[in-house]
């Protein structure tokens, strides 16, 4: 269920039906560890890692990062078994009413999106981590981890071939920067440098645009490769998926009106730069 058959004999056991991906990891790196016949102090000298961290990962206490699980593969020369173990454990960072719209996202083709926020497929890490933080954190171990996971979904864009993406982005994004503002104007570049993909395409609605009904929440509208579309509602701290046929054509009637409204792609470049410009002034 969870790795390719050349592995298996790396299992300690198979997964329980009820078993969380999250639990079989730390398991089975718990597993590997003692078989090779290391201490948790002569791993943590193999990696570079503090042994007390290392221990977390064993107990599922912290599910750590991609270069993390990529440097435990290495030593226990697994072959990828343990990034891809992750892969699957990184999904329980997400609450529970995004998990299945981000196995929808994971698939889909087609993705259009109105977006309030800059969305966390186009933020940068630095950007990311000031967005993610907040005093419902534990600590700084388990930001790195919610930022590691957000940025992590951006390697569906790197899929090939990659999804088509489409953000019409409202102007009130573009007007709360960080304090911090070269963070600011690196989240800005780089929204700027995506659209050289001709696989990305942002567009700006400006508050002259006036009033919409899409106004209040955000708007993901996603088409798998077989024609077949859901839609995602956001609002502040909740969400809804809308699967029925009839419901999501309406979403979409909404959204081709609100791409009517926004400026063009070239114009929309202008005007973020014009925000960056503005920034540093």
């Amino acid at each position: 269920m969870y790795v390719s058959e050349g592995y298996q004999q790396d299992i300690e056991e198979p997964p329980h039906d009820d078993e969380s991906a999250r639990s079989v990891l730390a398991r089975q790196l718990r597993y590997l560890r003692e078989k090779s016949g290391k201490s948790l102090a002569q791993l943590a000298e193999d990696t570079t890692y503090n042994r007390s961290y290392l221990h977390r990962l064993e107990t599922g206490e912290r599910l750590s990062q991609l270069p993390v699980m990529q440097k435990l593969d290495e030593v226990y020369e697994t072959g990828g078994l343990l990034v891809r173990l992750w892969r699957l454990a990184r999904q329980e960072a997400f609450k529970d009413r995004y998990k299945l719209f981000m196995q929808y996202e994971a698939k889909a083709s087609i993705m259009h999106k109105y977006m309030c926020a800059v969305p966390g497929l186009l933020q940068t890490e630095d950007y990311a981590r000031i967005v993610l933080s907040g005093p419902t954190l534990n600590d700084d171990e388990e930001l790195e981890e919610n930022v590691s996971a957000r940025i992590g979904r951006q390697d569906l864009l790197r899929r090939d071939p990659p999804p088509h993406l489409r953000v019409i982005l409202d102007e009130s994004a573009l007007r709360r920067p960080t304090e911090d503002r070269k963070i600011w104007r690196g989240q800005l570049t780089h929204m700027i440098e995506s659209q050289e993909s001709p696989h990305i395409v942002i567009q700006v609605l400006p508050f002259a645009s006036g009033v919409h009904d899409l106004m209040g929440g955000s708007l993901s509208l996603l088409w798998s490769p077989d024609g077949n579309s859901v839609a995602y509602l956001e609002g502040n701290k909740s969400g809804e998926l809308v699967e029925d046929a009839g419901e999501v054509a309406g979403f979409r009637l909404s959204y081709d009106r609100l791409r009517d409204l926004a400026l063009s792609p070239p114009h929309s470049v202008r005007f973020i730069e014009q925000v960056m410009e503005d920034s540093t002034s």
